[in-house]
């Protein structure tokens, strides 16, 4: 039996994860309330997008890597599985904007969002354990199945509370406490699937196939910071509903506005305007002596 530490650096590892989870979450709220503002199926598209990647790809996938940088087994080096790898983040993206659809289109009822958040929940829990697969090492994994239920139960009521949230919040404080909720949950799911591994270390042992952390640390941070550099680019250049009610009211005062209107005649200092006779071609101009002499 291979003996397990889950905070190999010490608690840099769980406070990064736990900041990314809660980072996440936050422009995935905001995000998802761009949806309910949405006056075309593209922008609802859209926004749909960024908070799918901001949750699942931000929030889950990016911590739940963070926090298994901290995970280490005695005896062993732990590689990745790049394409298992690649499939958890892509896992996770997916059942996250499928959850938003369901809750999202049309009257948030109780039935849509235990449905959302169970196939959320679901593929949650699925994601982990992929990214548990994805690892390489001289032994073989075992898990308690009570624990792995547990997690799931978790995974399920936390993706639900967070599509509720997602539906429901708008103001900023309230964004807050929900994410730094939301961070809890995430993280909770994650190390209590965590702890329901157990690795038995083979006998012969050879190299693992795979990639070192080393080699998929830098890309995955790459991403992720691009990632949420674009989420908050998108959402700082976007309208917000200050800017919308100013450009419905201009609309609205120029609607009202006459479309055409008279022009008001130009200054005549000298009276030049009642001398008619200079706009006929031949006519002669007017002395103002001759027509100052009394006659």
């Amino acid at each position: 039996m291979g003996e397990i530490n889950h905070f190999e650096y010490g608690w840099i590892t769980p406070a990064l994860s736990y900041a990314l989870s809660v980072l996440g979450s936050a422009l995935g709220l905001v995000c998802a309330g761009r949806i309910r503002t949405a006056t075309s199926g593209g922008q609802r598209a859209w926004w749909g997008l960024l908070a799918a990647w901001a949750l699942g790809g931000t929030a889950i996938w990016a911590m739940h890597f963070m926090a298994m940088l901290g995970f280490a087994v005695s005896g062993t080096r732990i590689r990745y599985d790049v394409p298992l790898t690649a499939a958890s983040t892509a896992i996770a993206v997916a059942s996250v904007g499928i959850g938003l659809a369901i809750v999202g289109t049309g009257r948030l009822a109780a039935p849509r969002l235990l449905a959302g958040g169970f196939f959320t929940g679901a593929g949650v829990a699925a994601m982990h354990y992929t990214g548990m697969a994805a690892m390489r090492l001289d032994g073989s994994f075992g898990y308690d199945p009570l624990r792995v239920t547990l997690s799931v139960v978790i995974a399920i009521v936390a993706a639900t509370v967070a599509l509720w949230l997602a539906m429901t919040v708008r103001r900023g404080l309230a964004i807050a406490a929900s994410a730094l909720v939301m961070g809890i949950a995430v993280n909770g799911m994650h190390f209590t699937g965590m702890s329901a591994l157990s690795v038995h270390l083979h006998e012969s042992r050879g190299p693992a196939s795979g990639t070192e952390v080393s080699g998929l640390l830098v890309p995955i941070v790459l991403a992720v910071v691009f990632g949420v550099v674009g989420l908050v680019y998108a959402l700082l250049a976007a309208p917000s509903d200050d800017d919308r009610a100013g450009a419905a009211y201009v609309s609205s005062r120029l609607g009202d506005a006459p479309r055409t209107v008279a022009a008001e005649p130009a200054p005549d200092p000298v009276g030049l305007r009642a001398r008619s006779t200079l706009a006929q071609p031949g006519a002669q101009f007017p002395s103002r002596r001759s027509t100052d002499r009394p006659s």
